[in-house]
């Protein structure tokens, strides 16, 4: 089942059931959050919660994934009230072209002396996929933001004035609800790109966290899925309306060093990553990305990600503030 979050200037919030060419919208609900807080105080699944509350009210799903609709596409998940309770994370170096690409980034003195990126990726290899009920390696890890970095599709993505850089990362995301227990639950994935500057890495690899810590997209659908063992894709840059750059892309448990399970439990072994009702967006890592192979994006490029079987493609824009980082004034109580 693929759903998307819609939004209108008269009639809210909607959740819709992704029918080509159509979407049906769902009622009763005005946001993917609130379905699966139902679905947890039911006791029932999202899928026949969905379906039980589908209309037969129909959008034309080309109007509105092109933004020519009243309707307009929100992020495939969300808080739909308070972004802070939302916590929005990835894992990174869980693939080997972007481990290979980080170590030509973050150079060895030695051609045969790996970069803590590489060998990160080689204990995944070696570890990342326990046996049922053991304890894999740990991956990398890192914070982008609350709720409030999420972008949706044919939003734009912006670099920062206090930016180097921005470039795609295009990955899968995987959404999770709390219980009100503090028991994760996985609703599903969507198509996502981790928007990151590289540039900023690439100066120190200490420099990661701050460079994670940037707006991102995903969507435009949630799908209501676990078949993700073997995803094929395509990652694209597109500028004055023609193809720049593009790749086939993998993702899925059998192209990572890493199994979904241990990735799981490495984020929610945290009591703070649990607390009841909280929602997090999770990034899976990229097999691929324009700057790898020396691509600077410019303002008005646009980013295109698209996995087979998890519905449209992504597109964003890409900006950039032009205006001169100054300090911020912090006052004393």
């Amino acid at each position: 089942m693929r759903i998307v979050q819609l939004m209108n200037t008269r009639y809210g919030r909607r959740v819709a059931v992704v029918q080509e060419p159509d979407l049906l919208l769902v009622h009763g609900f005005e946001s993917v959050y609130a379905l699966a807080v139902a679905s947890l105080d039911q006791g029932t699944s999202l899928e026949n919660l969905i379906r039980e509350s589908t209309s037969h009210e129909r959008l034309p799903y080309d109007e509105v994934y092109a933004g020519t609709s009243d309707w307009q596409l929100l992020p495939a998940a969300d808080h739909p009230l308070d972004p802070r309770f939302c916590m929005v994370s990835g894992t990174g170096l869980t693939h080997q072209a972007s481990a290979e690409n980080r170590q030509k980034m973050h150079d060895a003195q030695a051609e045969s002396q790996l970069t803590d990126s590489m060998k990160i990726y080689q204990w995944g290899v070696e570890g990342g996929k326990p046996a049922p009920g053991q304890i894999g390696t740990q991956p990398e890890w890192f914070y982008k933001g609350n709720g409030s970095v999420l972008k949706a599709h044919n939003a734009t993505l912006k670099v920062p004035c206090y930016g180097q850089d921005g470039g795609e990362e295009p990955e899968l995301a995987a959404i999770y609800l709390n219980s009100r227990e503090g028991t994760p639950y996985r609703l599903g994935f969507a198509t996502a790109n981790e928007f990151s500057d590289h540039i900023m890495e690439k100066q120190n690899y200490l420099y990661l966290a701050p460079s994670k810590i940037r707006n991102c997209a995903i969507g435009p659908e949630l799908v209501l899925t676990d078949a993700i063992a073997d995803l094929s894709g395509q990652v694209a840059i597109e500028r004055n309306g023609q193809t720049l750059w593009e790749k086939a892309i993998k993702t899925g448990e059998n192209n990572m060093a890493h199994s979904l399970q241990n990735l799981e439990y490495h984020h929610f072994k945290y009591p703070n990553h649990r607390l009841p009702l909280d929602l997090h967006v999770h990034f899976l890592g990229a097999d691929a990305f324009s700057f790898g192979e020396n691509i600077a994006l410019r303002a008005q490029d646009v980013m295109m990600v698209q996995w087979e079987g998890m519905g449209r493609a992504l597109r964003n824009t890409l900006a950039v503030d032009t205006q001169p980082e100054v300090p911020i004034q912090i006052r004393k109580l």
